[in-house]
């Protein structure tokens, strides 16, 4: 299969404050960032609902610009999707054609993109697009417009230029074959309101670009080094676990999610590190947590063994004790 090679892209932070001196302005997220961070979520769409990949991202790009609008950041919402009367969720007022419309919320971006992936698919006015090509990415930018998605009479040609610019179409390219049948199409929502995820039915692996993940054993435990955009709730599923397992395994709360370059543990941490790791000084940006991470050791007993309650802060420069009670 072919790889997806994604191209970098420059973030310019500086701008001029108004006394004439230069300062950091808000860093704005990149379109290739945003794509690098959400492509996974898109594919996975794809595969349950059969709405092209290159579609789905090309409309969160235009929809969220790249996740820079404050209606995403103010409510996860990356498709610019209205209430209506359907909507039993959280709401969010944000101005659009009119003042004050009523927009819905979610708790995180992967139910964003399964409510736009339900909304398109669960719509009678959108059913003849499925009879398109999977791959004809230019057919379905174009049905989208016909249906009534949009309004901008300039939509379609905006989708294909993100779709051909950032070879978005790439996502469309999975093994057909070993992609079961898609579930029917029907929403599945919570007692909140929100769309539950249902199971997915195929590896992400299977999708170009998308590699497994690499396992090690870290400290002998089953890990790996989580990336941009990955959470707790996902893995999850990714590896046929409950999310409270993952939470647990990595002492992290319902919602906290994985920093890129830390490791994540598909298993129970130990009591204390390797052999060979006695003690630990803490550097700079470093907490108890992440020193627990790293070490593959229970947060509770790292804290345990250096007599430390839940609320204590480690300064740069302390030793903690990874094997035994410090003295």
């Amino acid at each position: 299969m072919r790889k997806i090679v994604w191209g970098c892209l420059s973030l310019f932070l500086m701008a001029v404050g108004s006394d004439n001196s230069w300062a950091f302005a808000p860093v704005k997220q990149s379109r290739q960032e945003y794509i690098n961070k959400y492509a996974r979520i898109a594919v996975q769409e794809m595969i349950d609902f059969h709405i092209p990949a290159s579609i789905t991202m090309a409309q969160a790009c235009l929809e969220s610009s790249d996740g820079n609008s404050e209606l995403t950041k103010e409510s996860n919402n990356h498709f610019g999707i209205k209430c209506k009367n359907s909507w039993t969720g959280p709401t969010v007022h944000h101005d659009d054609d009119e003042a004050g419309e009523c927009f819905r919320k979610y708790r995180s971006a992967d139910e964003s993109f399964r409510d736009h992936s339900a909304f398109i698919s669960g719509s009678s006015r959108y059913g003849f697009l499925f009879a398109y090509d999977i791959r004809d990415f230019k057919k379905w930018a174009f049905g989208l417009k016909q249906a009534g998605y949009a309004t901008d009479p300039g939509y379609p040609v905006k989708l294909i230029k993100i779709i051909e610019d950032f070879r978005l179409y790439e996502l469309d390219q999975l093994d057909w074959k070993y992609v079961k049948a898609p579930q029917q199409k029907t929403s599945h929502f919570s007692l909140f309101g929100f769309l539950k995820r249902k199971p997915a039915n195929q590896n992400l692996g299977i999708a170009t670009g998308f590699k497994p993940r690499t396992l090690e054993r870290r400290n002998g435990k089953k890990a790996f080094i989580a990336i941009e955009g990955d959470d707790y709730a996902r893995i999850a599923e990714e590896f046929s676990k409950k999310d409270w397992q993952i939470y647990q395994f990595n002492d992290a709360r319902s919602g906290d999610v994985p920093e890129a370059g830390e490791p994540v543990f598909l298993q129970a941490k130990r009591l204390r590190a390797p052999r060979g790791n006695d003690f630990h000084v803490v550097q700079q940006g470093e907490t108890l947590r992440s020193v627990a991470q790293w070490y593959g050791v229970k947060l509770s007993s790292l804290r345990k063994m250096n007599k430390l309650d839940e609320e204590a802060k480690v300064p740069v420069g302390t030793v903690l004790s990874l094997r035994k009670m410090a003295k």
